[in-house]
């Protein structure tokens, strides 16, 4: 697939998804109940989540950089430790052979991590575009063991349950993680990871993603991370629609004896304006529906709270 077209395609229905608002993402799904209700994260001062576990978990390199890239640059800002997984090995994309797309591919997924702080990254290495050949069982399995090992609280991956998605990395990947993230909590399953030391432990809360029409129940404000992300786009040069794009017109204009000012007089400042600039309209105009400069939207599921601990506690009375 031609990943910079497709971009563009994408890019364009999202931006139209966003323009209806939530109630028009619910209307695209058909008869799902009630629309979500909206919640804006804003930036938070301070290391509020210092001492949690975040898991970005991508099928492809490009996958957080294009579409969560500043949610997770915010969110270890604000004190978590990030882990960078990827599912494939982009075999099927990048330039010349593919030895060389792989390891191109290899390449801008370290600098991507790097951008975003993480501390480590894990290469699950399946073939790309033919993830739903692989075990589902041992896919879901290899994250339960990374979710127990690196005791995850939180996930940003893309939406298991969103609509026309066309590619099974994305949606077998989805699928695994989310049923991972409720299986990892048990503590029949797997006995040989507690052998191992590991002690059951569930992923609390997700950040989903997605391409196509989804429930969108959050929007993060991603002005404070939006440099970061611009750094993640200028990572992904082996197969994303940013890269050197900009240096690359900005060669083709002077040939041309023509300019871009918007792309200033060197390469650097090219690629990150020609990112900003015709990139990001679609999180700039996401934003704008909220007053803010950047956003990113998401079907967000948190813990979800049981008050019968504290209702029997508030009712409770002494022995006499």
């Amino acid at each position: 697939m031609d990943r910079r077209n497709f971009l563009g395609n994408a890019l364009g229905a999202n931006a139209l998804l966003a323009g209806m608002g939530t109630a028009g993402v619910q209307g695209s799904m058909g008869n799902a109940g009630p629309a979500p209700a909206m919640v804006v994260e804003r930036p938070v001062t301070g290391r509020p989540h210092a001492g949690k576990v975040l898991a970005a978990i991508q099928p492809h390199a490009d996958d957080i950089p294009l579409f969560a890239s500043g949610t997770v640059a915010k969110l270890i800002d604000e004190g978590y430790t990030g882990y960078l997984i990827r599912v494939t090995n982009d075999d099927m994309t990048g330039p010349g052979s593919i030895g060389d797309g792989m390891r191109a591919n290899e390449k801008d997924n370290q600098e991507v991590a790097k951008a975003l702080g993480c501390r480590r990254v894990f290469d699950l290495n399946y073939s790309n575009h033919r993830l739903d050949e692989a075990s589902m069982g041992e896919l879901r399995a290899r994250f339960i063991f990374l979710f127990r090992m690196l005791k995850a609280d939180t996930v940003v991956c893309y939406d298991p349950w969103s609509t026309y998605e066309e590619n099974p990395d994305h949606y077998v990947t989805a699928r695994a993680v989310e049923s991972a993230c409720w299986i990892a909590a048990m503590s029949k399953d797997y006995p040989e990871h507690f052998a191992a030391g590991l002690d059951p432990h569930g992923v609390r809360e997700k950040y989903y993603f997605a391409r196509g029409p989804q429930l969108v129940n959050r929007v993060v404000d991603t002005s404070a991370s939006i440099e970061k992300k611009i750094d993640c786009l200028c990572a992904s040069q082996a197969q994303g629609p940013a890269g050197d794009a900009g240096a690359q017109w900005r060669q083709r204009l002077a040939a041309e004896n023509l300019r871009l000012p918007l792309l200033g007089n060197d390469d650097r400042t090219a690629n990150r304006e020609y990112i900003r600039h015709f990139l990001l309209q679609t999180d700039a105009a996401l934003g704008k529906q909220y007053g803010l400069a950047y956003a990113e939207q998401f079907h967000y599921i948190g813990p979800v709270e049981s008050h019968i601990e504290e209702e029997i506690r508030r009712s409770a009375v002494p022995i006499r």
